[in-house]
């Protein structure tokens, strides 16, 4: 009975992650593109709080679901408390910080400080309380809140500016509200099933866990979500600090869109994670390094499927579009970006084996140098080459290429694990041909026949010849199963 609920929490889970990232993809293309301007502004606030959220929770929401299983009910209360005091202080911390700066800085967009200090308090909360739920199996209303509500805020609230009803300054406090309204409701459903006492001796948790080895595990969680803060949204607060607010809405809308690559990864990541923990727990690498060839494999044929399909016909898609003239200018920054997501699905589970090996502290290592490449090479193409969106956006794929090289060589010295061989080569000869033959056939004049028949030519090519190869085991096999059907 359990298990069923365990998975019935799962599909709910991957559901709302899914139509989230669909509604992100419509009020992208539709709504987003009216005010590219706004756009840069709200992505700037969101990326700031973003950056002060890990500060404030200090790991704690992580230090939860460590040692919260060898706890009995008391003390998991006394360990969430703890956690709500350490964010109140922390938060407090970072107030005074925030209040220190604005008296001895000019930076112009002081109320972006505050309002993202606001927005990265609730954050902070909502990670917790959503922590909370995770270890008492009721994670599907809170991931509700936190990734549906946001995506469908934004866009109200844009359109509520864009029909004159709110003002800028407004839109921005309205959405940071929003924030508050899913911590609150998130809080109070939590509390339904989670009754807190909220009493403040910790001294039977402490006999239990080891403060020192907490808090390290806690700085450790701290380190770590700080480091990938700083190496995946750094972009959105370089931008409109050496470009403008506008770039940085027309460098979101491509994020957004490219990230839509990586959406069949992100169900596969999940299903194989306690698989590969099994695995190296076990020391099953004969096992695990077929696994890894495959899911690479795998994961590369569905990346460089779409990826094939945007580069071919994004043009014609956009044209076609009522926001087209505003779209354009992210073209190139998708088609960057969108191949850095495939060669980052490309290398296949690399992350999740270091993670669950004893080595788990070079993620951290290998985030730090990300963040180091990734601020070095946005100035040097910003500033000195004044490349514009295109330069960050190149910049993000040598750095992503670099942090993904560099796991690869790690994972093969310590574990004797590769996801390439021979016929993950032929598949990207396959999809390198095909691309080429396609992009080279004369256009036609019409966006919509022009964008069927060469995404669709593409496709028919693609499938049919790594069928024929029978390069992707996956692949043939539900094909096969679905012939059979059919001919049965």
């Amino acid at each position: 009975m359990q298990n069923k609920a365990d998975h019935r929490q799962a599909f709910f889970f991957t559901l709302i992650n899914y139509v989230g990232i669909l509604i992100g993809i419509f009020s992208t293309l539709f709504v987003y593109p009216k005010n590219k301007e706004m756009l840069g502004v709200f992505r700037y606030v969101e990326s700031l709080a973003q950056v002060l959220f890990p500060i404030m929770l200090l790991g704690v929401s992580q230090v939860l679901i460590k040692f919260g299983p060898k706890l009995n009910s008391h003390q998991e209360k006394q360990l969430f408390n703890y956690s709500v005091l350490s964010i109140l202080f922390m938060s407090l911390l970072v107030l005074i910080a925030v209040g220190g700066f604005s008296l001895f800085s000019v930076f112009k967009h002081l109320d972006y400080v505050y309002l993202a200090f606001s927005m990265g308090f609730f954050l902070a909360f909502i990670d917790l309380f959503k922590k909370q739920a995770t270890i008492i199996q009721k994670i599907s209303v809170p991931t509700f809140f936190d990734n549906i509500v946001p995506k469908l805020a934004l866009p109200a609230i844009f359109i509520l500016v864009l029909n004159n009803c709110v003002s800028s300054g407004g839109s921005l406090l309205l959405y940071t509200v929003s924030y508050g309204l899913i911590a609150l409701f998130v809080a109070i459903y939590l509390f339904y099933y989670f009754k807190p006492e909220f009493r403040f001796d910790f001294k039977s948790l402490f006999m239990q866990i080891d403060k020192k080895e907490m808090y390290r595990f806690s700085l450790f969680a701290f380190a770590g979500s700080l480091g990938s803060v700083f190496a995946f949204r750094i972009d959105a607060i370089m931008i409109p600090k050496f470009i403008s607010m506008e770039a940085n809405g027309s460098f979101s809308i491509g994020v957004t869109l490219a990230s839509a690559l990586a959406i069949p990864a992100t169900g596969i990541f999940t299903l194989y994670a306690p698989i590969i923990s099994n695995f190296i727990k076990n020391n099953m690498m004969e096992e695990l390094n077929v696994k890894y060839k495959e899911i690479s494999k795998l994961l590369f044929f569905i990346g460089a499927l779409l990826y094939s399909c945007i580069f071919l016909g994004i043009e014609n898609l956009f044209l076609l579009l009522p926001t087209h003239e505003n779209l354009m200018a992210s073209v190139s920054v998708i088609l960057i970006l969108g191949f850095n997501v495939l060669v980052n699905m490309g290398t296949g589970f690399n992350s999740e084996i270091i993670t669950y090996s004893k080595y788990y502290r070079f993620n951290l290592i290998a985030i730090i140098v990300l963040v180091i490449l990734n601020v070095s090479l946005n100035i040097l193409f910003i500033k000195v080459f004044h490349l514009g969106i295109e330069g960050v956006a190149f910049a993000s794929l040598i750095a992503m290429v670099l942090f993904n090289l560099s796991k690869l060589i790690f994972i093969y010295q310590k574990f004797k694990l590769f996801p390439f061989d021979k016929s993950y080569l032929k598949l990207v000869v396959v999809f390198t041909g095909v691309l080429l033959f396609c992009y080279f056939l004369p256009n036609l004049e019409n966006n919509w026949f022009n964008l069927i028949y060469k995404t669709g030519l593409s496709m028919l090519l693609n499938l049919g010849i790594i069928y024929k190869l029978n390069l992707v085991y996956s692949y043939n096999f539900w094909v096969n199963k679905m012939l059979a059907k059919i001919r049965s």
